[in-house]
């Protein structure tokens, strides 16, 4: 198992007092989250008396029956049932499962930049049959290249890894593409895992696309209740499938790894999702008030030096900086006067030409103006010199 991109990270950004790197909507506070509950649900207090009282015996493997069919009915309208939703201690150690259960014996196609484990974990299964690393470029828009998708595929070709909305990207890509995409892995037969934590945040919903496991027959969808909820510290995701026998694999691979989730964070993720709309409006508000202000900063005020294709959904954006130094250099002088941001090698092992330039800038919390505030002293207090350097 290679070392995790983000440890260099964490050494360098340590203690940061502004911090441009988190990835997650605005955190909830369990009083706020009770508070979202009783507007949700002004007669019924059954949750919240729920979440007092329930007992601490184990909860069953892939999660209670009630969060699961709350899952189905909330985030996938019914159009899955209980019994295709997998409930896993956080997002995590569900892609770690997926790739155990269909990477295994085969070979798998991933996509970079990206999160970590939408790249290496299939490179974990037993048995691997190699990993093949597609990437997306920003002239590109960040977007899959179909072409060399299809040039990639092996007959034993059985599992590749998406990630829509795109980490680090910030985009979503159009229902043409998902549709191709999901058409040339139809033909090869194809085990297709989209990470969707970002989905639900699109900055305009008409760019929203389908999941992928109400999409594909093999499709199958990861999510965490931290992104587009702000529910960090709650620690819940799932796998959803419409294939009752993938599901079954999965849960083969889940006993042994993640044994049951915590009934607490059970009852938390309910009450999430029963105001789940309330929540997320007022994330989509913090989430455009920051990119307004994002995209002053690169597109007017900072235009020399910084540009970026603007995000479309998630608050994440992957920014390139014009200067002389590279995105670790400028991370490095950023940390010297304690701001944080996620260089380019946060997300790829080669971070050789163009994509050693770029960083990524979360901007989906209240305090992220504080930041952007100390960034713009930072590169006005820098210009001379890096004009000077150019």
């Amino acid at each position: 198992m290679n070392e995790p991109w983000s440890k260099k990270h964490k050494r360098v950004f340590k203690n940061c007092k502004f911090s441009l790197s988190n990835s997650f909507s605005q955190p909830l506070s369990q009083p706020e989250l009770e508070e979202y509950v009783r507007k949700a649900q002004p007669e019924d207090t059954t949750l919240l008396d729920m979440y007092r009282n329930h007992d601490l015996q184990y909860v069953a493997n892939g999660g209670s029956i009630d969060l699961r069919e709350d899952v189905a009915r909330v985030v996938y309208n019914n159009k899955l049932s209980a019994e295709n939703i997998l409930i896993f201690p956080g997002g995590q150690v569900a892609l770690q499962t997926a790739a155990l259960a269909f990477a295994s014996g085969y070979h798998s196609i991933v996509f970079t930049p990206g999160y970590q484990s939408t790249i290496e974990s299939p490179q974990w299964a037993v048995n691997n049959k190699g990993v093949t690393e597609i990437p997306r470029r920003p002239e590109n828009n960040w977007q899959v290249d179909t072409k060399k998708l299809k040039e990639a595929i092996r007959d034993d070709t059985k599992f590749l890894i998406l990630n829509e909305p795109y980490n680090p990207g910030g985009i979503v890509m159009t229902r043409e593409l998902q549709q191709e995409i999901i058409e040339i892995c139809e033909e090869n037969d194809i085990v297709i895992l989209c990470d969707e934590v970002y989905r639900l945040l699109e900055h305009d919903p008409m760019d929203r696309i389908p999941t992928m496991a109400c999409s594909y027959k093999k499709g199958i969808s990861a999510v965490t209740i931290s992104k587009p909820w702000g529910g960090c510290g709650i620690t819940i995701g799932w796998l959803a499938c419409s294939d009752l026998n993938l599901v079954q694999k999965l849960v083969d691979v889940q006993y042994f790894g993640t044994a049951c989730p915590s009934r607490s964070s059970e009852i938390q993720a309910r009450m999430v999702l029963t105001a789940s709309d309330a929540i997320i409006k007022d994330r989509i508000v913090i989430i455009k008030k920051n990119k307004e202000l994002l995209q002053n900063f690169i597109e007017n005020k900072f235009s020399e030096w910084f540009e970026w294709r603007r995000p479309n959904a998630g608050a994440i954006a992957f920014v390139k900086f014009k200067g002389p130094w590279t995105s670790e250099e400028l991370g490095r002088h950023l940390a010297e006067v304690g701001i944080s941001i996620k260089p380019a090698y946060c997300f790829c092992r080669d971070v050789s030409g163009d994509v050693e330039d770029y960083f990524r800038i979360g901007f989906g919390e209240i305090k992220m103006p504080l930041a952007l505030e100390e960034f713009s002293k930072f590169v006005t207090d820098h210009e001379e010199v890096w004009r000077n350097k150019m």
